[in-house]
């Protein structure tokens, strides 16, 4: 079985952070986004079909050095061909039923019994679906009581909406599927799921969480979900004799002797804090260092960073280098 990743995009909410890395490598807690999504496919998938055109070389780059335990296919998009365009554009390499698989989110879907419930519906197309507060956001979807799709509704007002369960960006299809996807930019979403409806297409709920991991604060929010989940652990990090609260990992090498942290910090490789500093629901990456009586809260400081004594950081992506002008 084939899985296509979605990782298409620049990540700008995620600007400057990824004028350096594309969204897909970022490090969450302990391994790039993408590898978490990779990690939770079934065994059966045997080939990961990875559609790129943002920085396409870094990725090539890093699964050089890092290969997966699974086989991995990149193959160029030269622009933006939507979530059904780049289905489109990899239809050579898929031959069977196949997963399409958003690559900028973390959850806790079973993918497994994600395959099974679509073979056990003998679906054409099943989705997996997340219940939010607020649908309005989202694109929705209206189950019946077998889980078959009878309607889909985009960014509804609270007054419209007639479900909470939104797509979570997992797809099973078949492979007639591909028949139903045009050339050029074309979304899934808006323009294929409507048109295969009547062909039978089911949604499966799942419990857990569900982290689209595309702004700052969500990408935060992935850190603080799998840390709670035991995602990060700090045997033998001295967070007892640096002030440290709840939820908070002190990576290898890092120091922060006098300094405060936490809630919610993470502190990777080779870190140093400087005594009299405040950290809180910050997350900080290799090799970066902050001086002296700074205080630093909702912010993501990227590796080998330099913060000087008694900065004030909020809410903020800091880097090293910035973005360029033709990115």
């Amino acid at each position: 079985m084939k899985a296509v990743l979605l990782v298409g995009g620049k990540g700008t909410r995620l600007r400057p952070l990824t004028c350096r890395v594309p969204k897909p490598l970022i490090p969450v807690v302990d391994k790039p986004l993408m590898l978490h999504v990779i990690d939770s496919l079934p065994d059966e998938v045997d080939e990961v079909v990875v559609p790129v055109g943002y920085k396409r070389d870094v990725m090539e780059d890093y699964l050089a050095r890092n290969p997966p335990k699974r086989r991995i296919t990149i193959v160029e998009e030269r622009e933006p061909m939507g979530t059904g365009g780049a289905v489109k554009n990899v239809e050579e390499y898929i031959d069977g039923p196949f997963l399409v698989v958003n690559g900028d989110s973390i959850s806790s879907l079973n993918m497994r019994r994600f395959v099974a419930f679509h073979r056990e519906k003998k679906a054409f197309a099943s989705i997996s679906l997340w219940e939010v507060d607020d649908p309005t956001p989202f694109g929705i979807v209206d189950l019946d009581e077998d889980q078959r799709i009878r309607r889909f509704q985009e960014k509804p007002t609270r007054e419209e909406a007639f479900s909470k369960l939104v797509n979570a960006g997992v797809y099973a299809l078949e492979y007639e599927a591909l028949d139903h996807i045009g050339e050029g930019f074309v979304s899934m979403e808006r323009e294929v799921f409507p048109k295969i409806l009547d062909k039978g297409m089911y949604g499966l709920t799942f419990d857990g969480y569900w982290v689209d991991c595309g702004t700052r604060e969500s990408l935060l929010d992935a850190f603080w979900t799998l840390m709670a989940e035991g995602g990060a652990a700090a045997p033998g990090s001295p967070v007892e004799e640096v002030g440290a609260r709840d939820q908070v990992f002190v990576g290898e090498g890092s120091t922060a002797a006098g300094a405060e942290l936490g809630p919610r910090v993470y502190l990777a490789s080779r870190v140093h804090v400087g005594e009299g500093s405040k950290i809180e629901n910050s997350v900080v990456f290799d090799d970066a260092r902050i001086g002296r009586s700074c205080r630093i809260a909702n912010a993501i400081i990227d590796e080998g960073v330099t913060v000087p004594d008694n900065a004030v950081l909020e809410d903020e992506i800091v880097v090293r280098d910035g973005c360029p002008r033709d990115e």
